[in-house]
């Protein structure tokens, strides 16, 4: 039975008035759950549900308050979701769970919104979020990131975040990849990149690959030593399967040498661990349970999952979100950056720059970023937005 256009505006119009006057698409569609729809049938709803709420979000709150009082009667009593989805298997413990900036500059509007929808879990079932600074890739980090982010980190949750740099745990990054090495589930592999792209490419087992425990953890400590392997001569692989018919997923890289002077670390270190090996060791040991990242890390969600389980650990539940584009404001640290160097914005605060340092001098407090957070809720979904529109809502929040 077909779903009334009627009842599913009566829901677009419910959510728009709860959150300031913007109705959510995946809140209605979860809202079409307690009306008899099916998993199967979201595909046939989706396009309908776009252009109501589309047509919704148009017209101001008043008249949405008004239009809403009349279709009050037609939808369904029972609760539904308007915000935070549940997350599975949550103990009495409550969550641990992460947010991964890179040291690259200061944290935007997105960074903000990922970190207040795990912040806003934590708050609902307790326990932790780390704000874990990635720094391993010695070529890529603004000396100054490090204390803008930790600042924005306890801006935007009040000071409960629990702020990390990875680089600060190199030894424990060098300890799992000899565990790895000594299971047989990572090897040293010193072909060149060209001649081992063609092995992957052609589906073809590396010779290093069949190299024993002995003999890799000889090469390991080759690559740790000063006077070892240079630059380019050796790389920490994951023995996956060559086979595999995705190519991301074969042998990929988990530490390289790189020589650069890290601006943290200095050149206390030659060998650095690349974002699998890195990310997974962090997980494990900070005792991740729920995980909520960029849909564009789907292939480094399953190559750590692939290490958890040469380790023996169990992986977290992972949620994945889609991205947001908006038409006329380009979200990039890296071009930020650019920016900063050649002029164009006179630092991280500019009021230009979406960055958290500039939204919170212009009066925004973290409140409406855990509320937006909320709006948006755990979707695949990717979004396109208008940054006059967008800003509106979390004007609105702000209020």
């Amino acid at each position: 039975m077909k779903i009334p256009d009627k009842k599913i505006r009566a829901y677009a119009l419910k959510n728009a008035v709860a959150y300031g006057g913007r109705a959510n698409q995946g809140a209605v569609i979860s809202a079409l759950f307690h009306e008899g729809m099916k998993k199967n049938e979201i595909k046939n709803y989706a396009k309908l549900v776009a252009e109501i709420v589309k047509e919704v979000n148009s017209i101001s709150i008043e008249e949405q308050e008004k239009e809403f009082k009349k279709l009050e009667k037609d939808i369904s009593h029972r609760e539904e979701r308007e915000g935070l989805p549940e997350l599975p298997s949550v103990s009495k413990s409550g969550v641990i769970m992460r947010s991964a900036p890179s040291a690259s500059g200061a944290l935007h509007l997105f960074h903000g919104i990922n970190i207040a929808l795990s912040f806003n879990y934590v708050k609902k079932y307790g326990g932790k979020l780390y704000i874990r600074i990635e720094d391993t890739n010695p070529e890529n980090i603004d000396e100054k990131a490090y204390g803008m982010i930790k600042k924005d980190a306890e801006w935007l949750t009040k000071g409960r975040a629990i702020v990390a740099v990875q680089s600060d745990s190199m030894q424990k990054y060098y300890d799992y990849a000899e565990k790895l090495i000594k299971k047989s589930s990572a090897y040293v592999c010193t072909c060149s990149s060209e001649k081992f792209k063609k092995f992957a490419d052609f589906r073809e087992n590396c010779p290093c690959r069949n190299n024993d425990s002995k003999e890799n953890l000889l090469r390991w400590k080759k690559m740790l030593d000063k006077n070892g392997y240079k630059e380019g001569n050796a790389v920490l692989r994951f023995k996956s399967n060559m086979q595999d018919p995705n190519p991301a997923m074969r042998d990929f890289p988990l530490a390289r040498i790189n020589e650069t002077n890290h601006p943290r670390q200095k050149n206390k270190y030659k060998v650095w661990p690349l974002m699998n090996l890195a990310v997974s060791v962090d997980d494990i040991e900070m005792k991740m349970t729920h995980i909520i990242r960029g849909k564009d890390h789907r292939d480094n969600a399953k190559r750590q999952e692939m290490i958890f389980k040469a380790l023996g650990k169990k992986y977290p539940w992972v949620g994945f979100l889609g991205r947001y584009h908006f038409k006329d404001m380009e979200i990039s640290t890296s071009k930020f950056r650019q920016g900063i160097e050649k002029g164009i914005y006179s630092g991280w605060d500019d009021p230009k720059l979406p960055t958290l340092i500039s939204l919170r001098n212009r009066g925004y407090k973290p409140e409406a970023f855990w509320k937006i957070a909320e709006h948006i809720g755990l979707s695949e979904v990717d979004k396109i937005a208008d940054s006059k529109e967008f800003f509106g809502l979390l004007g609105r929040f702000n209020k």
